[in-house]
């Protein structure tokens, strides 16, 4: 069984498919929460001694330095969430590469360590933008968790399949992947080790789903626990749903679940896969 822990450090209006949230132009009329979100999440881990692996906003480690360097002080792995939280699929190459460029160099910048993993916003890497793979690789990534191996509403990679980590091979390079997890409801794919589905379950639903798999990617975000955030007016109903449920319940269930599972960060999950004989996926 491996069960990895990750979080996507965003701020709390980071919001994908809305207008008001979209752009780093937008993101200057919100209050910022994000410091005493981190200080939850560090309590978390500290008390539950275990290790994650944090991806990071570009836009955070420019705006909030104090946070990276807090990551890093405290012995957690760092890698990159892109710097403007853009769906991947929605940009042109050369404005992904200038994207990724940016957020790789600041946060190397402020940790002085190498950045080797990578997940894109909405797990947004899809069948038809296959070639930020080679962007990734070109800039010294070497382990990628956005693949969702099945439809859904940000794309998805069907053709990937297998719901275990796997060598992506595109175009004569290499990648490791650490696809998201899921389980399969009325035949539909659902995500549930993370963001809102772990919140709007109840949990002895992701107790038995987590004990069925024998892989868990989970991604939880700093505003999954913060119950006081300010509601965002702009929002459809159903973004809105999504954005808030489970908010109240949602630390006290990751608590349960890092005492019921033991888990580890990327960076342990990378040591104990034999890589080369591992599945090679050609994409």
């Amino acid at each position: 069984m491996m069960n990895i822990l990750t979080f996507d450090i965003e701020e709390w209006f980071h919001i994908l498919d809305n207008d008001s949230t979209k752009t780093i132009n937008e993101w200057n009329h919100y209050e910022s929460r994000i410091y005493a979100n981190m200080e939850r999440i560090f309590n978390l881990l500290e008390a539950a001694q275990v290790k994650a692996t944090f991806f990071c906003l570009g836009w955070i480690a420019e705006t909030y330095p104090e946070i990276i360097k807090e990551i890093v002080k405290r012995g957690y792995e760092i890698g990159t969430h892109t710097t403007a939280h853009q769906l991947v699929y929605e940009q042109a190459p050369k404005i992904f590469s200038s994207d990724l460029e940016r957020s790789v160099k600041t946060l190397e910048d402020i940790t002085g360590q190498k950045v080797k993993c990578f997940r894109a916003p909405g797990f947004s890497i899809r069948e038809d933008s296959r070639w930020v793979f080679d962007i990734l690789v070109s800039q010294g990534i070497e382990i990628d968790s956005s693949i969702f191996p099945a439809a859904r509403a940000h794309g998805g990679f069907p053709s990937y399949k297998a719901i275990a980590p796997a060598m992506i091979q595109y175009d004569g390079i290499f990648l490791k992947e650490f696809p998201i997890n899921y389980t399969t409801i009325f035949g539909r794919p659902l995500i549930y080790s993370g963001g809102g589905y772990f919140r709007l379950f109840p949990y002895s639903y992701i107790k038995h789903w987590t004990k069925e798999t024998s892989y868990l990617m989970t991604y939880f975000h700093p505003r999954d626990f913060d119950a006081e955030q300010p509601v965002i007016k702009s929002l459809s109903h159903l973004r809105r749903f999504k954005s808030y449920v489970g908010l109240s319940s949602a630390f006290k269930k990751l608590q349960k679940l890092l005492a019921d599972f033991d888990f580890i960060d990327i960076a342990e999950a990378d040591k104990l896969i034999d890589w080369e004989k591992a599945r090679t996926i050609t994409v």
